[in-house]
């Protein structure tokens, strides 16, 4: 059963559980020990009680036999019982009105093939908790950086602050692991969801979010879960000017091997994922590292109002270093302006080659006023961000002390020119926590690491784009009995809503395809039906001048019919046209260069359904091949416009039968300065269930 996320459905609040006054520890473990000692360690201003049927004290503190036998009702409990006795924790707790639990204990669906009553526990659990919310079972609960609550049974590595960026992950040990990050970050919550049998992903975001002290939300999702709800907290965040970045697992090709099509063969659930994240306006890294820097720079300066940074280091191999590395991302290093140029002549002499990225030599190291003028000089230009490459002497064997005239002509310059100014260690370690303390303390950005430096200014250029709230997504049935059609059945069915389809006949016997070739004439091509891959298999024959040698090659072909259909000249590039049912993330449709160079190419492109006329475009742009679909070397391009028509048909389709489809493939679209045409289609359907 998918997690229950949508919150109109089930109205969990969870303001009282994240954001307690009181919180109930129940069990006498080291697990329930650890939250009480991390409460007091962290200052927690409520009262904490302990819940021990034969035991006066947990980890020092006083504690109550039963839960009757509270001064009051918990607004959170951390249950560190075993999983039947949790069922009956939580049913008590719903019934004295608590403000939710986190469920600590294992075994409930996540374990049903080890236990083999994993299931009916989970249904008792969510019966016993009614409208409580519960979070987990099998999850370490969160931190409460903010207000000192942790329900947390172990250590953890950060501290309080006063606001910060919240992070929620599926897995407790990636959760303790982001706690350790030693690179200036502020956290306010880290939150972990567990099996989520009751309280999804997405439901935890939104309570997280809507603390006014959270400047933006990481997520590592394992799976995504109610796209409704995911939907919902894209919204929200969208509303409160918030930034949301997530780390997808599953890249696997494991979800690929059974491929019947190009289409599932190139999506597959990623593709899906990062369909479902680009739609929402969510930015995607690949990496933990990546995570913390991008919601540092997002907690610090926000998104930014565009991709244009302004290099500077006093090393002209980090100048070409940074150069080297921003290529292949979408980032700019603009050209120096005339203001910039003379203010920079004016502050560095004669001897420095003046260009972005800069290297500005030490000429002026130690000179803080010729420094702070070069350093505004840089940032005064078009630019959303200065980049200022430092790397800093360990700080257990060398004097930092030269260093910081660094830090001190940067906070004049960021203060100068009000622009966001990241002082870029190319070496993670060359940027230690004290260092960056110092540095956010100044006003300056630490980012450590020039890789994920760059790919933190890329998402946060890319959250910085204005787009309109997408169209609720098309939400797939779960068709059954599915069936492929033939070649002939799916051109017909996508020909009803718009899709061009070359004119055909079909000859069902050896005796009537020579007459049906004549009927049709050349140029022509005649197609075996039956076969999945018909190209591979040897079952296409062409014919351009009606020598009948296509014929004699089709009577040898194994099968019992054939397709007989015009040809399609003028070709200036054929594309792939893909939509593929995906439970978890929708309907994802694919765009790609096609026929024979689909798996050659490997380019391709991913949205999600419905997608506008401009997003279709922008796809079709933004493949390898979008220079032959424009005009390339004097050629014609394509008739972008009947491209587009025909992949709105595809959708009309697919948004037709949405409960019953499976696939939908055009391979290929055969795309000529005049139209695009569907040469081959494949649709796999069942009946709605």
């Amino acid at each position: 059963m998918a997690p229950r996320d949508d919150n109109t459905q089930v109205p969990h609040r969870l303001d009282r559980l994240f954001r307690p006054r009181t919180i109930a520890v129940v069990g006498g473990g080291a697990w329930c020990a650890s939250v009480i000692e991390q409460c007091a360690k962290m200052g927690f201003a409520g009262s904490v009680w302990p819940v021990h049927p034969k035991r006066t004290e947990v980890a020092g503190t006083p504690a109550y036999p039963t839960l009757d036998d509270l001064p009051g009702v918990p607004d959170a409990t951390f249950i560190g019982v075993n999983r039947h006795a949790t069922v009956e924790i939580v049913r008590k707790l719903g019934r004295m009105g608590a403000g939710g639990a986190v469920c600590f204990a294992s075994g409930f669906r996540e374990a049903q093939g080890e236990t083999g009553d994993g299931d009916s526990l989970q249904a008792a659990l969510l019966e016993a908790a009614g409208s409580m919310p519960i979070v987990g079972p099998n999850c370490y609960g969160f931190i409460n950086y903010l207000d000192g609550a942790l329900l947390w049974p172990d250590q953890h590595g950060a501290e309080r602050c006063a606001q910060g960026a919240a992070i929620l992950t599926q897995s407790s040990n990636m959760a303790i692991n982001l706690t350790m990050q030693a690179r200036g970050l502020p956290l306010a919550y880290v939150a972990t969801a567990g099996n989520q049998a009751q309280v999804g992903l997405a439901e935890m975001g939104r309570a997280l979010l809507a603390d006014p002290r959270v400047t933006c939300l990481g997520l590592h999702v394992e799976g995504v879960g109610d796209l409704r709800a995911f939907e919902t907290l894209a919204t929200e965040a969208r509303v409160a000017g918030k930034t949301v970045v997530a780390l997808k697992a599953g890249r696997s090709a494991q979800a690929q091997a059974a491929a019947v099509s190009h289409t599932a063969s190139l999506t597959g659930s990623d593709a899906g994922a990062r369909a479902l994240l680009r739609r929402l306006g969510i930015a995607q890294v690949e990496s933990l590292p990546a995570l913390v820097e991008i919601l540092k720079l997002l907690h610090f300066a926000g998104p930014l109002p565009s991709n244009r940074i302004a290099s500077m280091s006093c090393s002209g191999g980090e100048a070409s270093l940074m150069a080297d590395s921003a290529l292949g991302r979408d980032v700019s290093l603009p050209a120096l302006g005339e203001r910039q140029t003379d203010d920079l002549r004016a502050a560095l002499g004669p001897m420095v080659a003046l260009a972005n990225p800069l290297d500005y030599h030490t000429f002026i190291w130690n000179y803080v006023p010729a420094m702070a003028q070069c350093f505004t000089a840089m940032m005064r230009g078009d630019v959303a961000i200065g980049c200022l490459v430092v790397d800093f002497p360990r700080p257990d064997r060398c004097d930092l002390s030269a260093w910081d005239c660094v830090i001190t002509a940067a906070a004049q310059a960021a203060e100068a020119t009000g622009k966001p100014l990241a002082l870029v260690a190319t070496l993670p370690e060359a940027l230690p926590e004290p260092i960056a303390r110092r540095c956010t303390d100044a006003g300056l950005i630490p980012l450590a690491g020039l890789d994920d430096a760059l790919t933190a200014i890329e998402a946060a250029a890319w959250l910085g784009r204005h787009r309109p709230a997408p169209a609720p997504l098309l939400q797939p049935g779960t068709p059954r009995a599915p069936r492929t059609l033939s070649e002939a059945e799916a051109k017909a069915a996508l020909s009803r809503h718009g899709v061009p389809v070359p004119r055909a006949m079909r000859a069902e016997t050896s005796a009537a395809l020579a007459e049906t070739a004549r009927a049709i004439g050349p140029p022509l091509v005649i197609k075996a039906e039956g076969l999945a891959h018909k190209t591979e298999a040897g079952g296409v024959a062409f014919d351009r001048d009606g020598s009948g040698a296509a014929v004699q090659a089709a009577l040898t072909m194994p099968c019992e019919s054939w397709l007989v259909e015009e040809m399609i000249d003028g070709a200036v590039a054929e594309l792939l046209v893909g939509v593929l049912r995906d439970p978890a993330h929708g309907f994802v449709l694919t765009l790609g260069a096609g026929g024979t160079l689909t798996e050659i190419l490997d380019d391709s492109v991913s949205l999600l359904l419905p997608a506008t006329e401009e997003e279709i475009r922008d796809s079709l742009s933004r493949l390898r091949i979008s220079r032959v679909l424009q005009g390339y070397r004097g050629k014609p391009g394509v008739d972008l416009q009947a491209v587009a028509a025909a992949v709105r048909a595809v959708q009309d389709f697919v948004t037709a039968n949405a409960g019953r489809l499976e696939e939908v493939e055009i391979n290929p679209l055969i795309c000529t300065p005049t139209r695009a045409v569907a040469a081959d289609a494949l649709i796999r359907i069942g009946e709605a269930q």
